[in-house]
């Protein structure tokens, strides 16, 4: 890699550029695929919730070894046994912690200043070094931002890593957005469709709910854009009895399967997974481990377009284009803005873990080669520059 005191340095010969010396840059690992967890669950068949010793042994047997991303363990909507289910993280997140180090806890917590919201936020301070995230259903929706600001204030006092989700539910909440983001605790808003659908009266159908309510999550994304965060997108309620084994990670191999093997259930999950990777959207919860690795392949990069995003990168340094100008690549003709999604390709496969350690140093190679308001342009999830 070239020096930057070369020819891309000439037309920002006045302005900084971005001196990388950590990954601290690149900001934080995305939430991506965020698995719904019940702690203590229903069983149809036998007609009554799980005892603890049942609930500690399907959390034993399930959740140590996800391949999600995070794990969101519902205290609002989805719980009926809220204070069993608090028992159960007490008893079990530490040594969930302990054996799954990669997987971020997630504790979705009840609207802000209710009863059980109040025990949930005991449970959060007793657990503080387990949890990494606290998840506020119906955000902003009685007190305002407000809410944001008193429950970032108390974190701290806990453990200040932890950050903040709060999930628009309602139009109250959106269009109070950009509040809601002005928290450094904040780094991603959840857009809770079926709360929000419902309050709107607007009736979302599982196939076209993207088609349905991609207004309110454009506005949502330009507000999240503005504010430097990220968006996770919506939870899909079909569910199929295939799935998709996690060896098929190549674009070809996932049409493949859906071709042979995969329902219509399925389909329409992975469409859904593709049009919001599309949007930019940086994470989607599930509720059935089958949509896992389905919406995985979606979200992250595959390992082909990694490798051509590289060769682009490179061939653009190559001319001398990096900052201006224009190279032709496999019969396209590429200029900056180009090279700027291409070098987005490869952070955001590094948010989803999915980088490995020479490309990773690559991608920080060249955001050196750039002033920085073009890597804050580029990638505002980062450290600030």
């Amino acid at each position: 890699m070239e020096n930057r005191n070369n020819s891309y340095a000439e037309p920002y010969a006045d302005v900084d550029f971005c001196r990388v010396f950590n990954s601290s840059v690149l900001g934080d690992h995305w939430p991506g695929i965020q698995l719904y967890y019940p702690p203590v669950k229903y069983s149809p068949q036998q007609g009554i919730y799980e005892d603890l010793e049942a609930a500690a042994l399907r959390m034993k047997r399930h959740a140590y070894e996800t391949q999600a991303h995070t794990l969101i363990f519902d205290l609002e909507d989805g719980c009926r046994q809220k204070e069993m289910s608090r028992t159960l993280l007490r008893q079990e997140l530490s040594e969930l912690r302990q054996h799954n180090k990669k997987v971020t806890i997630a504790i979705r917590v009840n609207p802000f200043r209710t009863r059980e919201y109040e025990l949930d936020m005991q449970l959060v301070s007793d657990m503080a070094d387990s949890i990494d995230v606290v998840m506020l259903s119906k955000a902003g929706e009685a007190y305002g931002a407000a809410e944001v600001r008193d429950l970032s204030n108390l974190l701290v006092g806990m453990n200040n890593k932890i950050t903040i989700q709060p999930i628009i539910e309602h139009p109250k909440s959106l269009k109070i957005a950009p509040d809601l983001m002005q928290y450094s605790t904040v780094k991603h808003v959840v857009f809770g469709i079926h709360d929000f659908s419902k309050a709107m009266g607007i009736h979302i159908t599982p196939e076209h709910w993207t088609e349905e309510l991609k207004y309110f999550l454009y506005q949502i994304m330009f507000e999240a854009r503005i504010a430097g965060k990220g968006v996770i997108g919506g939870v899909e309620t079909l569910i199929g009895s295939s799935s998709m084994p996690e060896k098929f990670i190549e674009p070809n191999d996932v049409r493949r399967w859906m071709d042979l093997h995969g329902e219509e259930e399925s389909r329409v999950v992975y469409k859904h997974a593709c049009e919001e990777t599309a949007m930019g959207l940086t994470g989607k919860q599930v509720i059935h481990p089958s949509h896992i690795h389905l919406c995985k392949v979606a979200y992250t990069p595959s390992p082909t377009e990694i490798a051509e995003k590289i060769s682009i990168l490179k061939a653009a340094i190559e001319a001398d284009a990096l900052l201006g100008g224009a190279i032709k690549f496999d019969g396209e003709m590429l200029d900056p803005p180009m090279f700027g999604k291409a070098l987005q390709t490869l952070l955001r496969a590094n948010a989803l873990q999915s980088l490995n350690d020479e490309d990773r140093r690559f991608a920080m190679e060249v955001m050196q080669l750039m002033p920085a308001q073009v890597v804050r342009e580029n990638w505002p999830y980062g450290a600030i520059l």
